[in-house]
């Protein structure tokens, strides 16, 4: 029996659990980890705001579409563009990126 190897990719259980015990505590006091925290917080608040300047600019489309039977041209490049921030923020906040949004980016275009 003693002549059967373990497979080459085989790690004893014992040494994986000290190197994923190291992985977490070099995550836990990455500085990029607590300042991905700090920027989640920040971008956390801006779509908070924006999610009610959508709510404005849907009103005011609205009110426009009653009085004058049309919306507006520069409310609705703005509700794109708006639209277009709101995913970059929600892409940045469940990590499908890590390039961040306004204001450290340029704004997003028509």
């Amino acid at each position: 029996m003693s002549d059967i190897e373990s497979p080459k990719d085989h790690v004893a259980p014992e040494s994986n659990q000290k190197t994923d015990e190291n992985s977490i505590e070099e995550n836990i006091k990455a500085r990029s980890t607590w300042l991905r925290l700090l920027f989640m917080v920040l971008f956390f608040a801006i779509w908070s705001v924006s999610r009610v300047v959508v709510i404005a600019v849907m009103v005011l489309q609205f009110i426009m579409m009653l009085v004058s039977g049309k919306t507006n041209n520069r409310l609705t490049r703005f509700g794109q563009s708006l639209a277009t921030y709101s995913y970059q923020l929600v892409a940045y906040l469940v990590f499908v990126t890590d390039k961040q949004p306004f204001p450290f980016d340029e704004w997003p275009g028509d």
